[in-house]
């Protein structure tokens, strides 16, 4: 199992490309399904889970390519099963994102409930109510999500939709299920993330009558059928986020191209409070730090986008360890979101928590982290270990790294190119 080395102690210097984001490219890969003719995607990360989802739609009997340039096409003209099962999608929650395309298209679907990081609770309740509301019938029996449409409907109907909560994948697969709907579909309270306004843009481009999307109301219009097209996935900003906060931990001076200063408002508003220099540039983000001795601890809330991201919580936890000053960060997304905090003690973190409150006492720039064997338990706690690997003393071992390896693209090698003494070990 590969572990990652990391010395710490240097200074990142230069310029990097953002990857497409893992959380458009997995919905995007599942919109292809509805349509019978040619989907090619620019920008497609390589990540795990996407291995994981072309694996998951190969299976499915459709045609599936990608090169070395981040392009993939698709072909689901041959799609001859509707099925996602167990054995393909234990380790990716998005696996569900294929229930809607597939019962759109096809009229029937049976999706195992997904997997993922053990984070805390992601109930698929949402979407089977969703889906339920547009005329499905779904039963969940022997770890399966089995939906069909009622004897003599051949499409699903439209609906309005009122989610309990904020769910992005339930936005997700409400929105591809609704453009071949009868009829019009609204979702309120629908999920407003730049993924979600991507996917939405992919859809148009095949056909798709959507608009409001980016908002919390999306309205849809369904049509008759949807075709192919060519669409590239947007950048990456949690991986934009999480080299905000490395460089702002190790100071330096680095551009990171094809980030998007408009979909990180709240990182970036934090950063800058703690004394960091960000400036959008053309083309990308530029980030400037003098490192910790000129950090000022922040504390946040974690809430829906546009609020700070739950994906960002680890990564900025790591920078408060060795900023001036005490902060407290309030999780309000998962329940198990905390998990990162004894790795980051075994580094010399000092931090207690309180349920879903943690308090940061920083180490005032004038003392380091202390390296150690760390293990990461979900896919953002492996970059918060990574970044407190980075400014710690010594050798910092960080294992378990195929939670890593799920949302970060060759994320060693990134920071290698900018100064940093990290290799990936056996």
């Amino acid at each position: 199992m590969d572990k990652l080395l990391i010395r710490g102690g240097r200074p990142l210097h230069g310029d990097i490309a953002i990857s497409g984001a893992k959380n458009a490219a997995l919905p995007e890969l599942c919109a292809a399904l509805l349509t019978a003719e040619p989907v090619v995607l620019h920008n497609v990360p390589r990540l795990q889970d996407v291995a994981t989802m072309l694996k998951l739609i190969r299976n499915m009997g459709v045609t599936a390519e990608r090169d070395d340039n981040g392009m993939v096409s698709i072909n689901a003209g041959g799609l001859h099963t509707p099925e996602a099962p167990y054995e393909l999608v234990k380790t990716m929650r998005a696996s569900v994102l294929a229930l809607g395309p597939l019962l759109a298209r096809f009229g029937r679907a049976r999706v195992s409930l997904p997997g993922g990081c053990a984070i805390g609770s992601r109930p698929v309740d949402q979407h089977i109510k969703g889906l339920q509301a547009m005329g499905a019938e779904i039963v969940v029996e022997h770890g399966y999500m089995i939906a069909t449409l009622p004897a003599g409907r051949t499409r699903l109907k439209g609906a309005r939709i009122t989610t309990d909560m904020v769910t992005v994948t339930g936005t997700e697969n409400f929105l591809m299920a609704a453009t071949l709907a009868e009829g019009e579909t609204i979702l309120e309270n629908a999920a407003q993330e730049p993924e979600i306004a991507d996917l939405a843009e992919m859809l148009i481009a095949m056909g798709a009558r959507i608009e409001g999307h980016g908002t919390s109301r999306i309205r849809i219009q369904g049509v008759d059928a949807l075709h192919g097209c060519t669409h590239a996935v947007v950048a990456d900003r949690i991986e934009a986020g999480t080299f905000l906060c490395a460089v702002a931990a190790t100071g330096g001076d680095v551009l990171l191209r094809h980030a998007r200063a408009e979909h990180l408002d709240a990182v970036v508003e934090k950063l800058q409070e703690a004394g960091v220099k960000i400036a959008p540039v053309e083309g990308g983000m530029r980030v400037m730090s003098a490192g910790a001795a000129k950090l000022k601890a922040q504390g946040f809330r974690t809430t829906e986008y546009p609020g700070f991201p739950t994906d960002m919580q680890a990564q900025f936890m790591a920078l408060n360890c060795v900023a001036h000053g005490t902060a407290a960060v309030t999780e309000t997304i998962f329940e198990n979101r905390f998990m990162h905090v004894n790795e980051l003690v075994r580094l010399g973190a000092r931090i207690q928590v309180d349920g879903r409150v943690a308090i940061i006492e920083g180490l005032d720039g004038t003392a380091r982290l202390s390296g150690a064997a760390v293990m990461a338990t979900d896919l953002r706690a492996s970059a918060s270990l990574v970044i407190a690997g980075l400014v710690a003393e010594g050798e910092t071992v960080v294992e378990r790294i195929y939670h890593l390896d799920r949302g970060y693209d060759r994320m060693e090698a990134k920071l290698r190119a900018l100064g940093a003494d990290i290799e990936r070990i056996e």
